[in-house]
């Protein structure tokens, strides 16, 4: 299920810390980490939905919107914090807009990039969450 994950945060007075770690904080186990950055203004990112993949996406800097569409419903939550990371579950479409200045999005993903995991088209999307149910 799609949520907001808060992340163990260590304060200190010379700067906090944060730790993402397989299965203790974050629900899958971590085989790629790639990061989305310079994002010009009016610019989106995403715009497409995983059969298998997991991820784990984190405002490290700035911030930016992601609307998460299941098929149904869509719902749009605002990263912001480095602290906190938004959990996307497999078959759910990710649009990332609205990136402020310096914003960067880093992502864990539970599987190694493949092509054939990605669902690039809205109207495939739609019939694949409809053949899923």
């Amino acid at each position: 299920m799609n949520r907001i994950i808060e992340l163990p945060k260590v304060i200190d007075t010379r700067g906090n810390l944060t730790v993402a770690e397989n299965i203790k904080s974050i629900p899958f186990n971590v085989k790629r980490v790639y990061w989305v950055y310079d994002v010009p203004g009016g610019e989106s990112r995403g715009g497409h939905a995983h059969k298998d993949c997991l991820e784990l996406l984190v405002a490290v800097s700035g911030s930016f919107n992601v609307t998460l569409d299941d098929g149904t419903s869509k719902r749009t939550y605002l990263l912001n914090h480095p602290y906190q990371g938004l959990f996307i579950d497999k078959s759910i479409w990710r649009t990332l807009d609205d990136f402020s200045s310096g914003a960067v999005c880093l992502v864990l993903a539970s599987e190694y990039f493949e092509e054939e995991d990605y669902i690039r088209e809205y109207d495939e999307f739609l019939e694949y969450v409809k053949c899923s149910k």
